[in-house]
C-alpha cells in the first residue's frame, strides 16, 4: 500500500508517494532523479549510497521510507552551497582523491559525517573512520590526504 512520506531534502520539503518498503536509495534515484548517491552492494556494506540523515551518515540502501519522515536529508547533490564546493568535496578535487568516482559521492559524505565529529583526526581515526566506504581503484591515500586538508579547510587554516 502507497504511503506518503514527507522529509527534508537538501535544505527543501518534499513530499514523495511510495511503498513504505521501498528504500531512501531508490526514492532519491528513481523518483527525485538525484543519482549522485549510487547503488553499490545494497546491503549496506560498501558505502556507496551513503547520505546524511539527521546530521549521520546513513547507508541509504537500507533506511526504508516510513523510517524517512520528518527526517533531514543531505545528499551529495546538496553540500555545495551557491556554487561553493563544500570543504571535502574541494580537497577531494584538489588531491585527486577519485579514479572512476563511483565510491566518491559516499565517501565524501562519510567524511563530512567524520569531521563534523572529529575536526581534528589523527591519520588513524580517518582510515578507521574511512574503512567501512570501499574503493577498488586504491586511490585510498588520497582520500586520507583530501580529508586531513578538508579538516584543515573546514578550522579556516590555510591550505599548502
Amino acid at each position: 500500500m502507497p504511503i506518503n512520506v514527507k522529509f527534508e531534502l537538501n535544505g527543501k520539503q518534499v513530499e514523495v508517494q511510495t511503498e513504505k518498503d521501498q528504500t531512501l536509495l531508490w526514492v532519491l534515484r528513481t523518483q527525485l532523479s538525484l543519482t549522485g548517491t549510487k547503488y553499490g552492494c545494497g546491503e549496506g556494506l560498501c558505502g556507496s549510497c551513503t547520505v546524511l540523515m539527521n546530521d549521520q551518515a546513513v547507508r541509504s540502501c537500507g533506511i526504508f521510507m516510513e523510517d524517512v519522515a520528518g527526517s533531514r536529508v543531505i545528499t551529495i547533490e546538496g553540500l555545495a552551497k551557491d556554487d561553493q564546493l563544500h570543504p571535502v568535496q574541494q580537497a577531494f578535487v584538489e588531491n585527486d582523491a577519485l579514479q572512476c568516482g563511483y565510491c566518491t559521492p559516499g565517501m565524501i559524505m562519510n567524511a563530512v559525517d567524520l569531521l563534523n565529529n572529529n575536526p581534528e583526526p589523527t591519520r588513524q581515526e580517518i582510515i578507521e573512520g574511512m574503512e567501512d566506504n570501499l574503493c577498488r581503484c586504491g586511490a585510498h591515500t588520497r582520500i586520507i590526504k583530501a580529508i586531513e586538508s578538508a579538516s584543515k579547510a573546514m578550522k579556516g587554516e590555510p591550505q599548502p
